[in-house]
């Protein structure tokens, strides 16, 4: 990570919300969920506050060597938010400890504030990460085929 990327940098993001991005379309496979408003499902709205601190750390990192992992959020969802609606998401970094990153991030449709939290990242080398990953896999087939 470039020595640029410090506490108190700042980043804005943009995101048309998407028909997919519902509780209903979201969850489709849940009986009891298809029945629910039709309204952003904070499991997507989580995704886009994560990709919006992505999207802030990007001039900083040396990609695609290095990205990030997210490994912590702690969002509350405040308003319902319609699909069509655009949301501006604003973060601002409070910490960078070594590898570690957290993020003070907030989120506004047209009308008002529907999101608000923390979140942090970690950044990985990704050769590394994906040699853990094989491991894993091959681990995991170890367990599935013992089934």
């Amino acid at each position: 990570m470039h020595p640029t990327f410090q506490p108190g940098h700042r980043f804005e993001w943009h995101y048309t919300v998407p028909e997919r991005a519902t509780v209903p379309q979201l969850y489709h496979d849940t009986l009891f969920c298809r029945a629910m408003p039709d309204v952003l499902a904070t499991g997507y709205l989580v995704g886009m506050m994560e990709l919006a601190c992505l999207h802030g750390m990007m001039p900083h990192v040396d990609w695609p060597r290095e990205q990030s992992l997210g490994t912590m959020v702690s969002f509350r969802h405040l308003a319902p938010t319609l699909p069509g609606m655009r949301l501006t998401i604003r973060g601002e970094v409070l910490e960078v400890e070594g590898r570690r990153v957290r993020f003070r991030v907030e989120a506004w449709d047209e009308l008002e504030k529907v999101c608000e939290g923390t979140h942090e990242r970690c950044l990985i080398d990704t050769e590394r990460f994906s040699d853990k990953l094989a491991r894993k896999a091959l681990a995991a087939s170890n367990v599935i085929d013992r089934q």
